[in-house]
């Protein structure tokens, strides 16, 4: 048993005559009850304010006492409890006696005893009246319960009410979350999307551009011996009407130079004369051919803005560009619209290209746009909305070889029904200084003393050509068919000049420039090439000549003549 419960068990006796309290207390301390003696009312009010299991109250305690605090205090008590007195009656002898009784109902809960008694009457008094007092200590405790649950079920109905008025909210928000994940997975997906139909399209391109760079490869073989046995009628031939049918047949040839040029430029395999051009200089160079090539009807206007950079380009190629989008533009209004061409600094859209500064040049006509499924393959070589025999579908893949091997980009941005946007992004110039531009080819120079010369090629047309065409200079040509070939041939004694193919199977030109170099130092070499890696080319060439194909007869003899002059060679044709 607690302390707490022990007190709330003791028995509180006022018993003032004698020794009746101590008697008491020592029969019922065989029960194992606590017992404790009060000296008057106010003692015994206090005492039972602190905690007890009965009062026991000798009748003479009653005479005269003040039982004000105790009624208080009774008065004041829990529903549950009913606090018992035994009382222990005497002989009722006078007025003051029968008074004094009546008292006792005041008291409540009260067991009267008649003295004298025996210890058993008295103890099984005691008894009674704890046990009575024990239920309700018990009913205490099941109210006390019953109250917590009262209490903790009207917490938890607060908490849901408070559930119920919050949970709308809460579901709103956690309805707007998870809106705004579902929102960032379909973006993602979408961007997922895009990247990867960009990459389709990177890869489909690089495809392509490998591939187109394969036939230009072979179609500028071609050429050079057509175009190089024309020029040979023209240089020997004292036939007019052969001189006549070489021309057009060299014409042609030229024309189908600029195809392969635009093929090449697609493919990013061609080098291009990069250098500092004022875009207001580049629309002059081509306004008024555009204005004559489109016609009264069509309103053409060209803006640079202020402060436009100067732009990274090749002059010849950028207005063939420029050209090439007129004309298209044109074909697609018809016979009247506007045309506009427009220049200014700007920042590339995010993924377009590095960061840095650059020129946006944009062609917009006002036409019927394009759907999409058709600005995804206007870049593709040979691909063409026009009819039939008007076009070759070369013009775009054109511009767009060009802008990438410019260092910039090309994008087209249309809808049905808006027009169309071609935009062209190219590198502003950083003040940077550039090497002097190469001299142009000019009249084919006359025969005179020859030199000892080697061509190596491994086509044998190509080679045969080239052969007859040095001969026709009064040179010596021998000639190899590979690298392993010319190496054999350097063995047999030192040329005054090599001109070698770059692309060939087994040994390339490069490492034919390198091997040919450790047997001879300083050697003068021409690299003749109608396809290759250029970057790989740059790194090769040094002071070496490069002479694309299909070049002119005039071409060869001038790359002949500078390259013998630099080589400091005793054979140089007078």
């Amino acid at each position: 048993m607690s302390p707490a419960e022990r007190q709330d068990q003791r028995i509180l006796i006022l018993a003032p005559r004698g020794r009746d309290a101590e008697v008491m207390c020592s029969v019922l301390a065989q029960d194992g009850a606590a017992c404790g003696a009060m000296p008057d009312f106010a003692a015994l009010a206090g005492a039972i304010g602190e905690g007890a299991g009965l009062a026991i109250v000798a009748e003479e305690a009653l005479h005269g006492a003040d039982l004000a605090p105790l009624h208080a205090w009774l008065a004041a008590q829990e529903p549950w409890s009913d606090f018992p007195f035994v009382i222990l009656l005497g002989k009722a002898v006078g007025p003051a006696a029968a008074t004094t009784r009546s008292r006792l109902e005041e008291l409540g809960n009260i067991i009267l005893l008649e003295r004298p008694l025996n210890a058993q009457t008295l103890r099984s008094a005691a008894s009674s009246a704890l046990r009575a007092r024990r239920r309700q200590y018990q009913a205490r405790d099941l109210l006390a319960e019953r109250e917590r649950d009262a209490a903790s079920l009207q917490q938890s109905r607060q908490d849901l009410l408070s559930l119920n008025e919050t949970l709308e909210s809460r579901i709103e928000e956690r309805t707007r979350a998870l809106a705004g994940a579902n929102d960032r997975l379909m973006n993602e997906v979408i961007e997922r999307e895009r990247v990867q139909q960009a990459m389709v399209q990177f890869q489909k391109m690089e495809a392509v551009g490998r591939l187109t760079g394969g036939i230009a490869h072979d179609f500028n073989n071609l050429l050079n011996v057509v175009q190089g046995s024309m020029d040979l009628i023209l240089l020997l031939s004292k036939d007019d009407v052969a001189r006549q049918r070489a021309e057009i047949a060299r014409r042609a040839c030229q024309r189908g130079g600029k195809l392969t040029s635009q093929l090449l430029a697609f493919a990013r395999n061609q080098n291009l004369d990069l250098r500092p051009a004022e875009v207001s200089d580049l629309f002059d160079g081509v306004r008024e051919l555009v204005a004559t090539s489109l016609g009264s009807r069509i309103h053409l206007r060209f803006e640079v803005e202020e402060g436009c950079a100067r732009v990274f380009a090749d002059a010849n190629q950028m207005e063939m560009a420029l050209l090439n989008l007129a004309i298209n533009a044109r074909d697609a209004m018809g016979d009247s619209g506007e045309l506009a061409f427009h220049a200014g600094n700007a920042r590339p859209p995010a993924g377009l290209l590095p960061s840095g500064e650059y020129v946006r040049i944009a062609v917009t006509d006002n036409g019927p746009g394009m759907p999409p499924e058709l600005v995804a393959k206007v870049f593709e070589p040979f691909f063409t909305t026009k009819a039939v025999g008007k076009g070759t579908g070369l013009g775009l893949s054109q511009v767009y070889g060009m802008a990438q091997q410019s260092g910039g980009a090309a994008r087209i941005l249309s809808q049905q029904g808006c027009g169309t946007t071609v935009e062209i992004w190219l590198r502003a110039w950083d003040g940077s200084e550039l090497p002097a531009a190469a001299p142009l080819p000019d009249a084919v120079p006359a025969a005179g003393q020859g030199s000892r010369i080697l061509v190596v090629e491994d086509d044998n047309f190509v080679r045969e050509s080239m052969v007859q065409s040095l001969e026709a200079f009064g040179h010596a040509v021998t000639q190899a068919a590979d690298g392993a070939a010319a190496l054999r041939e350097l063995g047999r004694g030192r040329p005054d000049l090599i001109i070698t193919d770059y692309l060939m199977p087994g040994i390339t030109g490069a490492e034919l420039m390198r091997r040919a170099r450790e047997v001879f130092p300083g050697i003068p070499m021409i690299i003749a090439t109608g396809y290759a890696d250029m970057h790989a080319i740059d790194q090769v060439l040094g002071d070496d000549i490069l002479l694309r194909k299909p070049f002119q007869l005039a071409e060869l003899a001038l790359s002949v003549e500078r390259a013998l002059g630099r080589g400091g060679s005793s054979a140089r044709p007078h």
